[in-house]
C-alpha cells in the first residue's frame, strides 16, 4: 500500500500542519464542475437542507473528475476531496445513509446535531467495515455493510487496497475517510469532553452556528456574547483533545481572525461572479 498516496486532501492538508479549506455545494453538476477546478481541499455536498438525491450525488462525483488535470498529477487523489452532509440527526442514528453515500464513493461525512456519546459512536461506526474483535483498533466496532464496488472503482483502487484504505482518519493512520461531527446545541457543548475522550476517529467537529444560535436563543446573533462564548467553548474543547475544529461562515472579513483562534477546516462559500453583469449595466445607465 505504500506506493498508494494519500487521496483524502483534507487529510492530507491536516498531516502537514495546513488550515483547510471546504465549502458546502448543492448537489448539481454544474456546481460540481466549477468546484472541482476550483483551489479548495475539499467540499461537502449538502443533502441535510437540498433534497437527499442519490443519483444526484454519483452524478456529481463524476462531473468533479478533471481527467487532464489526474493525467497532470500523476496521482489517483481527487482535485478536490467530495464528502457529503447527510440528512439525519445524529440522535435518529439513520446510519443506511451512511452507507448508501460511502458506498458512491465519497471520502468522509459530515454528521449534523450530534450531541452524545452514543450518537457520536453510532456515526463513527457508520463509516467502517466490520472486524474482528482482535483486530487493532476494533472500538468503535463498524456497522458499514460490504458493497464496495463502486466506491473502490471511484477511488482508482481494487477492492482489496479499498478495504485497507476505507477506514476512519486518525483512528486508522492509512484511512481515508474523514468523520465530522457537527456541535449544534448547548447538550452537544456539555457532553464534547466526554465525547472526543471516549470515541476515537472523530476527525473534526465542526459548529453548527446557525443552529446552535437558535437553541441559545439568539437566533443567528452570532456576536451576540452567548453564542460567542459558546463557539469559543467548543474550540477550546477541540483544542484540548487535539481535534480539528471547524467554522461554516466563513467570509473575507472573518477570515484572519478564524485562522488566529485556531480553526483548522474553514468553510468559505462560493461566489458566483456577476462583473460583467453588474459593469454592463453601469456602461447602459441602468443604475
Amino acid at each position: 500500500m505504500s506506493e498508494i498516496p494519500r487521496l483524502n486532501g483534507v487529510i492530507r492538508a491536516l498531516e502537514e500542519g495546513k488550515t483547510t479549506f471546504v465549502s458546502f455545494s448543492p448537489p448539481d453538476t454544474g456546481s460540481a464542475m466549477a468546484i472541482g477546478d476550483a483551489p479548495y481541499d475539499g467540499v461537502v455536498i449538502e443533502m441535510e437542507h437540498n433534497p437527499l438525491d442519490f443519483n444526484g450525488l454519483r452524478n456529481c462525483l463524476q462531473y468533479m473528475l478533471n481527467r487532464r488535470k489526474i493525467v497532470q498529477s500523476g496521482s489517483l487523489a481527487p482535485t478536490v476531496t467530495p464528502f457529503v452532509r447527510i440528512p439525519p440527526n445524529g440522535g435518529e442514528m439513520n446510519q443506511w445513509v451512511a452507507k448508501q453515500v460511502l458506498d458512491s464513493g465519497v471520502y468522509g461525512i459530515v454528521w449534523p446535531h450530534v450531541s452524545t456519546v452514543e450518537e457520536a459512536r453510532s456515526a463513527v461506526a457508520a463509516c467502517r467495515y466490520p472486524r474482528p474483535k482482535t483486530a487493532p483498533n476494533y472500538e468503535p466496532a463498524g456497522q458499514r455493510g460490504d458493497a464496495p464496488t463502486a466506491a473502490a472503482r471511484y477511488w482508482g483502487l481494487t477492492q482489496q487496497e479499498y478495504y485497507a484504505r476505507a477506514d476512519v482518519w486518525p483512528l486508522a493512520p492509512q484511512g481515508e475517510i474523514l468523520v465530522a461531527i457537527m456541535c449544534e446545541e448547548a447538550r452537544a457543548i456539555g457532553n464534547l469532553h466526554k465525547i472526543l475522550s471516549e470515541v476515537p476517529g472523530i476527525g473534526a467537529v465542526i459548529i453548527g452556528e446557525g443552529d446552535l444560535s437558535q437553541d441559545l436563543g439568539f437566533p443567528r446573533q452570532y456576536d451576540h456574547p452567548t453564542v460567542a462564548s459558546a463557539i469559543g467553548e467548543i474550540l477550546a474543547i477541540c483544542k484540548e483533545h487535539n481535534v480539528v475544529c471547524g467554522h461554516p461562515h466563513v467570509n473575507s472579513k472573518n477570515v484572519e481572525s478564524l485562522i488566529q483562534q485556531g480553526f483548522r477546516w474553514l468553510m468559505p462559500g462560493p461566489v458566483r461572479s456577476f462583473a460583467a453583469l453588474e459593469l454592463g449595466r453601469k456602461c447602459a445607465g441602468r443604475e
